[in-house]
């Protein structure tokens, strides 16, 4: 079995166009979005936004990103953890904790102290340590539960 990795993307800019095409696939966003952000990044010299590939071999079987702000009114907060996703095939291996945890380690490089995410999920973050803050609301009329962690 091939060993698993996680690449950052503005790292490893071959993986550039299967990175958006991944995320689109996945995520029900324009792909406009991922397309500008995605490719921005790569360049950016801020640090943010970063994007990242879990790898077996050549196969991408998760991915997240690390952003200012994931479409939620809460401007006040960042970075966020946004577009966690592990293929099904791969879940209950631990991987989602694997890229959490390679999210706050990466988070921390960057010299930030907590790190927020928004779900809809109900007790899966809360395995991992984040905590439950509030709501926050979306452009397209919806709300999340918004999470923190420590770093």
């Amino acid at each position: 079995m091939n060993e698993l990795k996680i690449i950052c993307v503005s790292e490893n800019p071959e993986y550039l166009d299967k990175t958006i095409e991944y995320n689109c696939k996945n995520w029900p966003l324009d792909g406009n979005i991922y397309d500008d952000c995605i490719k921005n990044s790569i360049y950016t010299e801020r640090g943010l936004p970063r994007w990242y590939l879990m790898l077996r071999g050549d196969e991408i079987i998760g991915s997240y990103g690390l952003i200012i702000n994931d479409f939620i009114s809460r401007q006040d907060l960042w970075p966020w953890v946004a577009a966690l996703f592990v293929e099904e095939s791969e879940r209950g291996r631990n991987l989602g904790s694997m890229l959490l945890e390679h999210g706050r380690k990466e988070t921390a490089k960057l010299g930030f102290e907590k790190l927020y995410l928004c779900t809809e999920h109900v007790g899966y973050y809360e395995k991992y340590g984040w905590i439950k803050i509030g709501k926050g609301y979306h452009p397209w009329h919806e709300t999340s539960s918004i999470y923190k962690i420590n770093l």
